[in-house]
């Protein structure tokens, strides 16, 4: 959903309710209803549940995901913060290419691929992006 649907996040999830002890925490991290992507993983961690239900929960409540640790969204110049001058190692470029499909990766296996080769996650979203390797799906479901 893009900023055009703000404030209408729940009308994707029509059979889910809102769990009590998920809104607590999320509400809990929160500020001004906007949830970081860093505080929705963080939340998922301790509840010990998945960061796609985090993100359900945080729909339902209407509140906004924001600062994506990949960069893409969520920032208040609207901007994405990505280097889109970036150097793309070999190692980082083998990796793209060996998990991207029909130029296509998930959020996820970005996140694998920055912890295999101990670099930033920012850096393999920009490389993705400098390849023009779509990122998707989110693990928080905001895209």
């Amino acid at each position: 959903m893009g900023h055009e649907d703000k404030g209408h996040f729940a009308a994707k999830h029509q059979n889910k309710k809102i769990d009590k002890t998920i809104a607590e925490k999320i509400q809990a991290l929160a500020d001004d209803n906007c949830l970081t992507c860093s505080a929705a993983h963080r939340a998922g961690k301790a509840l010990n549940v998945s960061p796609s239900e985090i993100g359900v929960q945080t729909d339902l409540l209407e509140y906004q995901i924001t600062e994506c640790q990949l960069g893409l969204y969520g920032f208040s110049d609207g901007e994405k913060k990505i280097n889109p001058n970036i150097e793309i190692s070999p190692d980082l470029n083998e990796q793209l290419d060996k998990v991207a499909e029909n130029d296509r990766i998930s959020c996820l296996e970005c996140w694998n691929i920055a912890k295999k080769l101990k670099m930033k996650r920012i850096d393999v979203s920009s490389a993705c992006e400098k390849k023009n390797i779509k990122i998707k799906p989110c693990q928080l479901g905001a895209f």
